[in-house]
């Protein structure tokens, strides 16, 4: 045994030293092109987690298998692959990564390489998306391209955004980019609350993000490109073999700042004196004994002691908002290789709201293939699915708005709930605005929205001939959305009168699209290069909505459940709606001795949407573009590394109008018959054959510069776009028996420059620091509107000369003083009333005085962003900064002006007196004596804003410590969103629109307010 024992050992001992024997250490110094030496370089066995990194001189040893080949990387600079042979010595010049020129982009049918583009095209990258995690999308893109306005209006969980590129082009319709996920045009469905179908892709799929912009760019998508184009391109299987990605992240959203309200004894002391003014401002209501002291209701002993005082304090802020914990889970399984590759993605999403109540679930998966199954064709596709559901306390309709309302005008002197259980409300308290408090209507007014989505293609690549292919793709995508509603019983100015309402609506859009082009590429003795493409595609759209309603139920336990359980049946709605496009394209790329670049471009699109006549409609687009550091006299400059000029032309369309609007509509009618209520049917809708796209031409001169290896690399736009043809619902005199027809109204302009900045300021000894700014003006102006005439859009005006959506009001000049009696009483004013500017000096105070008082737009917006690298850690630090905005704040109107029937802003204890004269802020009075409910300057803040919008420290684990545990990679990081916000508005945060209006942005009606949000996280790759 002993024998046996011995030889086995002897044997391991040769196999031990057979396997040391094939071994051998490698060792070396790595520095720049520069002589620089390079610590913290990368360095792999090719094949394995064998690895180590350069040490603080640039040296490495590394001990490898006979055969092997290193892989050096280094964040900046070129990857290197090397095998080891027969020497023990591997020194290694690492040069600067250039590839950005080299860099392959997607374009609207196919790709490019950067550095041959003549359009103007902004890329965000899969390490760009990674630095700053996020819900959504338009979270991911915000201030990555210049140009490309993203304002997130709502902090809620989904929060919709609104992302412009180069301005508004639309009075009435969709403003939004067209957007296209792997080759899938979306549709530009409004859904619940203003969402889009974009708002439920999980934006852990994205795997690079192109923004096309001027008319070179986006003309390839005619009558769908006028608002820009947003390609996203999702991740795709592996071709080096198996892999498994995880990325989690858990989160902690905060309330950055509160807004100053009434405390108790402030509100009872601000009802003492609204009470002491009444006789002044109502004196024949004083006379008639219509006001009462208000110390003589102060006898509820569930709200007061014996002597008057309150018993609560409360502050709704703190009661009403809460620490939003958020956990992000996504799996990724891939594997394949050159030929063949898969790949399948699972994601799960819990985010809590800020606000009590609100919340967000996504569940996500998707499944692509990518195969080559003969030398001439390939073929591939992708499956994705998305369940999200979202209770939202900040609905556009349905009461929504209340609960963030009353979180602002909740009395302090009431609690959340008294001893007993049951709930308090302002209605507790006699002469109140009788609203139930915040946390009360965020739970018994319950608003689901439920939506899933489905995501397909599938293609085929036919390899013709050399340098001809032919793609044929087909696609769908699917929106199912159900929103679940249900107003309490005991909701005041909800549904308590109804006795309770509950509702279910159901939407189902349906898009497929099947597209087939042909791309040519050929070289003629290398002077001239072509690139030529030409296709077709159809596209059908169809819809299908319908509501079921209920009112009046004996208790709240069915809520939405049961709607036959409802006494009072509301009569049932539905609609259906269906257009098709047909569209023929093509693209022509040349170039000529690899530095004069030629693009042309044209797209013929057809639409049912339109008048018969006008039905399809040309969009042509040209570019030029020099490469002018590729000239002799350039090409060994010391410092020009990259010079190209380039400039463009063309025309695109805007078609997102609702379908049939060219023709007459029919819709019912109520009537009262023998004592019955009857239905009929007739016309509601003037027919107008001549209806036509809307059309915008643009300009585009640009610049790009390199200089010192690319170590600077400045880009610099100028554009212009004018929009013709306007569609909107205008109205129409009442003698026609009709409101409004769809018509074309008149032009639009915009004018800007765009200038974006990457720098590599310093990089040496473990340490790098990089700089990425970015920087957006727009003018926007309306040229013309038919006949003439303002179009009134809620609490904006559309006026020829004015950017559109200006907000539109009085001019506030403060307040009259008592040295101005006798003159404000010429209109009909006291000392302490709001001073409006007569602006046509008429005597009058009417609305011949309203004029413009600000816009939502911002003059200028953009990015300053800096990245630091120490070794293996890396700080990420991301400023936003907008300017030239204004907002409407319009809670100011019962905050500020209803003093006495609910809590009011703090700002009120500045208000009129005698003593006081010189505010803004009329005397307080009782809502009966008069309050102000205008629009006017006082409401309209200063919205421009520098926000810390991201700030990431990450570390990525060395390859030896992962070689231990057989991790690929590690990557963790902490981050802090919103860190920092210095505006002079005094909401909660302008970046606001509560507005659903194509272009209404800056207005804040009882907003939801944006968090916080402190952030850790992994990733593993195994």
């Amino acid at each position: 045994m002993k024998k046996h024992i011995t030889m086995l050992m002897f044997f391991m001992l040769l196999a031990v030293f057979g396997l040391q024997a094939q071994n051998k250490i490698v060792s070396g110094k790595i520095i720049d092109s520069s002589g620089e030496l390079m610590p913290g370089v990368t360095i792999i066995q090719k094949g394995t987690a064998n690895g180590t990194a350069s040490d603080i001189d640039g040296k490495y040893s590394l001990s490898v298998s006979e055969g092997a080949t290193l892989v050096f990387s280094f964040i900046g600079y070129s990857t290197i692959e090397k095998a080891v042979g027969s020497s023990n010595v591997l020194n290694i010049t690492l040069q600067i990564d250039e590839s950005e020129l080299d860099e392959v982009v997607v374009i609207g049918y196919g790709t490019q390489k950067k550095s041959d583009l003549t359009g103007a095209v902004g890329s965000v990258g899969e390490k760009d998306l990674r630095d700053r995690p996020s819900a959504s999308l338009s979270q991911n893109l915000s201030g990555r391209v210049q140009g490309v306005n993203v304002s997130v209006n709502s902090g809620r969980p989904g929060g919709r955004a609104n992302i412009r590129i180069r301005g508004n082009t639309s009075v009435s319709i969709a403003n939004d980019p067209l957007y296209v996920i792997d080759g899938v045009i979306l549709h530009s469905a409004g859904l619940a609350n203003g969402s889009t179908p974009i708002d439920y892709i999980n934006p852990n799929d994205i795997a690079s993000i192109e923004v096309l912009k001027d008319a070179s760019a986006t003309a390839i998508y005619g009558a769908r490109g006028a608002n820009g184009v947003i390609l996203v391109s999702t991740k795709r299987g592996s071709k080096t073999g198996g892999t498994i990605t995880y990325d989690g992240n858990f989160s902690i959203g905060t309330l950055p700042k509160k807004i100053p309200l009434l405390n108790s004894a402030e509100f009872l002391a601000a009802e003492d004196l609204a009470y002491q003014n009444a006789q002044k401002y109502d004196p024949n209501g004083w006379a008639n004994g219509i006001y009462k002291d208000p110390k003589l209701k102060r006898t509820d002993p569930k709200l007061f002691d014996s002597n008057g005082n309150p018993l609560y304090d409360t502050d709704w802020q703190d009661e009403s908002f809460q620490q939003a914990i958020t956990q992000n889970h996504q799996l990724s399984l891939t594997g394949g290789n050159q030929d063949d590759s898969f790949g399948a993605y699972l994601g799960y999403r819990d985010e809590d709201g800020l606000m009590k109540e609100s919340w967000m679930k996504r569940f996500s998966g998707r499944f692509v293939f990518d195969s080559k199954i003969k030398k001439w064709v390939t073929v591939g596709g992708g499956l994705s699915y998305n369940d999200q559901k979202e209770s939202q306390v900040d609905p556009l309709g349905n009461g929504g708005i209340i609960a963030m309302r009353q979180v602002l005008e909740a009395l302090p002197i009431i609690p959340v709930r008294y001893p007993d259980g049951s709930w308090a409300g302002n209605a507790d308290y006699p002469g109140m605005e009788g609203g139930n408090n915040p946390l009360q209507v965020a739970k018994e007014r319950i608003y689901l929205v439920n939506t899933q989505t489905v995501l397909g293609n599938i293609y085929a690549n036919f390899f013709l001939a050399k340098g001809l292919e032919l793609r044929s793709n087909v696609s769908t995508n699917i929106v199912n959305q159900r929103v679940d509603y249900y107003g309490g019983r005991n909701l005041n100015y909800i549904a308590k009168n109804q006795g309770g309402d509950a509702s279910v609506s159901n939407d189902r859009l349906n898009s497929w699209q099947f597209e087939n082009y042909l791309t040519y590429i050929k070289t003629i003795n290398e002077n001239h290069a072509l690139n030529a493409m030409v296709g077709l595609s159809w596209q059908h759209v169809d819809r299908f909505n319908s509501t079921a309603r209920a009112q009046n139920f004996q208790d709240d336990y069915f809520m939405f459940n049961n709607l036959g359980a409802g006494a009072n049946a509301i009569q049932p709605q539905s609609g259906s709606v269906a257009y098709g496009l047909n569209s023929y394209f093509s693209r022509l790329n040349y170039t000529l001795k690899d530095k004069y670049l030629f693009t042309f471009t044209g797209r013929v699109d057809g639409s049912s949407k339109f008048g018969e006549s006008n039905q399809y409609a040309f969009f042509p687009s040209a570019a030029f573009a020099w490469r002018a550091s590729d000239e002799n006299f350039l090409q060994n400059s010391s410092s020009i590394s990259n010079l190209k000029f380039r400039s463009s032309i063309g025309m695109t369309g805007n078609s997102e109008i609702t379908a049939y609007q060219a023709l007459a509509g029919m819709g019912n009618y109520s009537v009262i018959f023998n004592n019955q209520r009857e239905i009929g049917i007739g016309i509601s809708r003037l027919a107008n054959p001549n209806l036509r796209w809307e059309k915008t031409t643009q300009i585009d001169i640009g610049a790009e510069l390199g200089l010192f290896q690319n170590k600077v690399m400045f880009e610099i736009d100028l554009y212009r776009k004018i929009t013709d043809d306007m569609l909107l619902s205008a109205p129409v005199p009442s003698s026609s028996g009709y409101s409004v027809v769809s018509q074309n109204v008149g032009s639009m302009e915009n004018t800007g420059i765009e200038l974006g900045l990457n720098t590599v300021n310093f990089e040496r000894n473990n340490f790098s620091w990089n700089t990425t700014f970015n920087f957006s003006y727009n003018k926007n102006e309306v040229l013309e509107l038919a006949g003439g005439s303002d179009i009134f859009l809620g609490s904006t005006i559309v006026r020829k000369g004015e950017s559109v959506g200006a907000f539109f009001g009085f001019v506030h000049e403060g307040t009259w003083n008592t040295s101005e009696e006798s003159i404000a009483a010429q209109y009909n004013k006291r000392p302490g009333d709001i001073k409006y500017k007569d602006v046509n000096e008429d005597g009058v105070i009417n609305d011949s005085d309203r004029v413009v008082i600000g816009k939502g737009i911002p003059d200028g917006f953009g990015t300053f962003a800096n990245t630091f690298t120490f070794k293996n850690f890396e700080l990420l630090v991301d400023i936003q900064y907008t300017y030239g905005n204004d907002v409407l704040f319009r809670s100011k109107h019962s905050a500020e002006d209803r003093t006495g029937i609910a809590n009011s802003f703090k700002t009120i204890l500045n208000a009129w007196t005698p003593e006081n004269q010189d505010t803004n802020i009329a005397q307080i009075r009782p809502l009966t004596a008069g309050y102000n409910t205008n629009n006017d300057s006082d409401r309209v803040q200063d919205g421009s804003f520098v926000r810390g919008r991201n700030l990431m420290l990450s570390y990525n684990f060395l390859p030896q410590t992962l070689e231990k545990i057989n991790v690929e990679r590690m990557r963790a990081y902490v981050s802090v969103q919103n860190f920092f916000l210095t505006t002079k508005y005094a909401g909660y945060d302008p970046e606001v629109s509560t507005s659903g209006a194509a272009f209404d942005q800056g207005v804040d009606l009882y907003a939801y307010p944006k968090p916080r949000v402190f952030m850790l996280g992994v990733s593993i790759t195994l």
